[in-house]
């Protein structure tokens, strides 16, 4: 077993030799691993068979950096770094990029060159500041277990950004915001966050609730999440790390489930965002039949019921087009119900009042 003092001394020796190689073909060390002394050859064709494996790696990122950025030629590619004087990752990288690398400016130099202009960036202002972004998107969880993105992976932080919602049930008062992260549309699949409970909603009829759902990330990654309802000021927010706990790989990982299940993911939300509008529609006819029944004849209100349990049988089926069938024909049938319920409406409000008078006021404020 090797001491830390042999370890330190086996990695000095390992980067020198990297660093030698990379102007000579071959040479060799010496290194006194628990006080035994040994000669150890190399060539540079090892190092470059050692260090394949992770230039390809470098190469993948690129690839994505370039579809993420929509960018399809690139005309100049600077070294920066001591390691990017090996000659075949030269090679590579002009190989990959069909253009020859800039190697006529020390890389070590370019390291701190860039440093420095970030910092004057930073401090007095320029058009070349480098920008964090989000390695992924951050949404919240919808009615069927959707994922609604707010604010979407690759935009650049700080950022504040806020989407309204509503209620989906008549005299809901409460609200559960629950944020996540990842690509996917629905939210098991992707990774939670956090959850709070938005309560103190005034009671009202599904869809009259205004909520408004703001993300805000700062420069340090730190995102805030609140949750208000516009008409009577009732507010809750809460504060997390999107980065905690997550690793690069992870992040690859929901990346490729993304782009793999991206055409399944899609239809699932369709099929589940028209279940939804299907149910919305049969509470809104019960609702309406519970209410006005009665200006139902004994044959139209059969016609409503039979509607009412087709509806209810096709949201059982995986058929999206059958059930924007079934929204269509609804839409149609109960068009008639829809008339009378807002001529009963109109017939109450004006009940005991005087047509001409209030034909008079109308003129008046014409006039």
């Amino acid at each position: 077993e090797l001491s830390i003092e042999d370890t330190r001394q086996i990695q000095l020796c390992a980067k020198e030799a990297k660093e030698y190689l990379t102007h000579a073909e071959k040479g060799e060390w010496q290194i006194d691993p628990n006080g035994k002394k040994t000669i150890h050859k190399l060539t540079a064709c090892q190092i470059d068979d050692v260090s394949e494996h992770i230039i390809e790696k470098t190469l993948e990122i690129c690839k994505k950096v370039l579809k993420d950025a929509d960018l399809t030629e690139v005309k100049n590619v600077v070294m920066v770094g001591g390691s990017t004087r090996q000659p075949l990752l030269q090679k590579k990288v002009g190989d990959f990029f069909k253009t020859s690398v800039l190697t006529d400016i020390d890389p070590d130099i370019v390291v701190a060159a860039g440093a420095a202009r970030q910092a004057h960036s930073l401090t007095k202002g320029s058009d070349t500041l480098l920008l964090d972004v989000l390695p992924l998107s951050l949404g919240v969880e919808t009615m069927g277990g959707m994922v609604e993105k707010i604010i979407h992976r690759n935009t650049p932080i700080p950022v504040a950004k806020a989407q309204d919602f509503t209620t989906f049930q008549d005299g809901q008062t409460a609200m559960m915001i629950h944020v996540v992260q990842g690509e996917r549309e629905m939210v098991n699949e992707n990774r939670s966050l956090a959850q709070f409970i938005l309560r103190g909603i005034p009671p009202m009829l599904a869809g009259a609730a205004r909520i408004r759902v703001t993300y805000s990330v700062d420069a340090d990654g730190l995102l805030t999440v609140s949750a208000m309802e516009e008409t009577s000021g009732t507010h809750q927010y809460i504060e997390v790390k999107p980065s905690w706990g997550l690793s690069e790989e992870q992040v690859t990982q929901m990346l490729r489930s993304s782009m793999k299940h991206g055409q399944g993911d899609m239809e699932w939300r369709l099929l589940t965002e028209t279940r939804l509008e299907v149910e919305r529609v049969i509470h809104a006819l019960q609702t309406a039949l519970s209410i006005d029944g009665n200006l139902l004849s004994i044959a139209e209100r059969e016609k409503m019921d039979n509607l009412l349990n087709d509806l209810q049988i096709v949201t059982q089926q995986k058929n999206r087009d059958e059930m924007q069938k079934y929204l269509e024909q609804a839409n149609e049938q109960t068009l008639f119900f829809a008339e009378r319920r807002m001529d009963k409406s109109i017939r109450s409000a004006l009940r005991g009042k005087n047509i001409d008078k209030l034909n008079h006021n109308f003129s008046h404020k014409d006039e």
